[in-house]
């Protein structure tokens, strides 16, 4: 047996009104998170993109918006302009950005380790470092420079005397033209466009920043310092922060499955399952912490290595003065890991 109810016009607007306000309410729950990677879609950002892809985000209650980077596209630039709440930067360009008058702060630093090398072809006379002097050494701008600058320093190398610098597009055509004895690549990325395009690897030297002493920390996680003076923003990074470990711990874990959710992020569809896979396993090696509870910790000892690599520049130091500990913060890391 059913019975029937009969509404009032005016309860049944009633009615409406609330399950309007409790949708309206619903809708506007998540908080939003907009961070600025610093390149194009890729492994290099698969935890953003796995929590993304597997709702992380949207079960912590936020509504994130990730900004894929480029050539002409400067993290710096965008959080600087309120672009962002949060920006994938490497800390060389980040201190020297707050130096330069942008606080930026380093909340979380995902890669504990450098993929950053120079790879050279054997046949340039190249086999180690002694043997730049006199060559064209391929160099990344817009950031990336400065790790190069601090190692040719340590090296008493000058740029335009002892070496020549060439301003390295994001490509490897300088070494596959001859244009360089030796370029900038990334371990799980450029490294395998060389090889890609036809060089044996038994036909190449590299050289790894982090062997050399010289490395500086990479990917790391940073905000504007007065944002950290909001708790409620403290609350929605700490979060963001929490989801985006949960989908770094997923993509080094299941490499091939973070493969295929990168490729999908990819609008240009440039991107194979199987280039993508082959550097999200690289990349894995540069995070040492995944899976365990101290992932994305910034180590303060490795913030000091850094700070003093960047320190000893020589004449052109990257920065002049030790930021201290004002240039990184524990609080959101701390609030995630709660």
């Amino acid at each position: 047996m059913t019975r029937s109810f009969k509404f009032s016009s005016g309860l049944m607007a009633a009615v409406l009104a609330v399950c309007g306000v409790t949708a309206s309410m619903g809708a506007s729950a998540a908080d939003k998170v907009t961070v600025q990677l610093k390149w194009l879609p890729q492994a290099q950002f698969a935890g953003y993109y796995v929590a993304q892809s597997k709702g992380y985000y949207k079960d912590a209650g936020l509504d994130v918006t990730i900004k894929p980077g480029g050539p002409d596209i400067s993290p710096v630039q965008v959080i600087a302009g309120n672009g962002a709440d949060v920006v994938v930067n490497w800390m060389p360009d980040a201190l020297a950005a707050r130096e330069a008058g942008v606080p930026l702060v380093n909340i979380a630093q995902v890669f504990d380790k450098s993929g950053l090398m120079l790879t050279c072809k054997k046949s340039s006379g190249v086999t180690t470092p002694k043997d730049f002097k006199g060559k064209t050494l391929g160099v990344w701008y817009g950031g990336n420079e400065y790790p190069f600058l601090n190692w040719m320093a340590k090296l008493g190398y000058k740029p335009g005397k002892d070496i020549t610098i060439l301003k390295q597009g994001f490509n490897v055509d300088p070494l596959l033209q001859n244009q360089a004895a030796c370029i900038s690549t990334m371990i799980y990325n450029e490294y395998w466009q060389v090889v890609d395009a036809g060089v044996k690897e038994s036909d190449l030297v590299t050289f790894f920043y982090e062997k050399e002493g010289v490395a500086s920390l990479e990917d790391g996680l940073y905000v504007m310092d007065a944002k950290l003076k909001d708790p409620a923003f403290v609350a929605k990074m700490a979060k963001f922060l929490k989801a985006s470990f949960k989908g770094w711990n997923e993509a080094v874990k299941h490499p091939d499955e973070a493969a295929k959710i990168v490729v999908a992020a990819d609008m240009s569809g440039s991107a194979t399952e199987k280039v993508q896979l082959r550097q999200m396993e690289n990349v894995a090696k540069l995070i040492s912490n995944a899976n365990t509870p101290k992932i994305g910790y910034l180590d303060p000892a490795a913030y000091e290595r850094t700070v003093k690599v960047l320190l000893a520049a020589g004449s052109s130091p990257v920065i002049k003065k030790d930021p201290g500990k004002a240039a990184y913060s524990h609080v959101v890391w701390d609030a995630a890991a709660k």
